[in-house]
C-alpha cells in the first residue's frame, strides 16, 4: 500500500483555503494545471511510497512513539510557492515551523527504524500541494494570490498515517483517494 505521514488541517481551515483556490481555478489558463481536490490537502511529513503490509505494524508503532514525543503546536496555512517551474503549486505554512519540521524528521526516522528505504534526507519544506502540471507553467500570478492568503491558526494535535490510492480509470481529472488509516495524538497524553 502507498503510505505517507501527514498533518491534516481541520475542515474549516480547508474551507477557508478552498475559497481562494476556487477563485484561482476560475482564472484564464488555470485549466493547464491539475487542481488537487480539497480532500487531498495535507502537509506531508514523510512519504513512504509502497509499503509491504507486514511492515505497517512496526511503522505504526514507531509513528505512535514519534507522536507521543511531539507536543501539540500551532499552525496556519499561509502564503504560497512552487516547485519545478510551476510543476507544483502549493500553499505554505506559518506558526511553529520548528515543531512541524521536528515532527517531519521524527516521521522519517520512524520509517528508517522500521526498515523502510527512505533515500537521501532532504530539509523539510512545509507545503500543501494545490495543483500540479506535467509541463512548466508560469504560476507567478497564483503564487502572488496565495501570498496574500492567511488562514486561521489551529492547534496540530495529531499525526496521521495516510494511504493514497492513485487513479486507475484513466478518466481525465480523476483524483487520488486518501484515507487516514491511523492517527496518534501528539504529546505524552497521546
Amino acid at each position: 500500500m502507498r503510505l505517507f505521514a501527514a498533518v491534516l488541517p481541520p475542515a474549516d481551515v480547508v474551507d477557508e483555503l478552498g475559497l481562494v483556490i476556487g477563485e484561482l481555478k476560475s482564472r484564464a489558463g488555470a485549466d493547464r494545471m491539475r487542481w488537487t481536490a480539497s480532500p487531498g490537502w495535507h502537509f506531508t511529513l514523510a512519504f513512504y511510497g509502497e509499503v509491504d503490509e507486514n511492515a505497517v505494524p512496526e511503522l505504526s508503532r514507531r509513528l505512535e512513539r514519534a507522536a507521543r514525543r511531539s507536543e501539540p503546536f500551532e499552525l496556519a496555512v499561509r502564503g504560497g510557492g512552487q516547485f519545478g517551474h510551476g510543476r507544483a503549486l502549493w500553499a505554505g505554512a506559518e506558526g511553529d515551523l520548528g515543531a512541524l519540521r521536528l515532527l517531519a524528521d521524527r516521521a522519517e526516522a520512524a520509517a528508517r527504524r522500521a526498515g523502510l528505504p527512505m533515500g537521501e534526507h532532504r530539509r523539510y519544506t512545509p507545503h500543501l500541494t494545490v495543483a500540479r502540471s506535467r509541463k512548466d507553467v508560469d504560476v507567478r500570478p497564483y503564487v502572488t494570490a496565495l501570498d496574500a492568503f492567511a488562514g486561521r491558526v489551529w492547534t496540530v494535535s495529531d499525526l496521521a498515517l495516510v494511504r493514497s490510492d492513485l487513479p486507475v480509470s484513466g478518466v481525465p481529472g480523476e483524483q487520488p483517494r486518501y484515507e487516514a488509516v491511523a492517527r496518534w495524538a501528539l504529546g505524552a497524553a497521546g
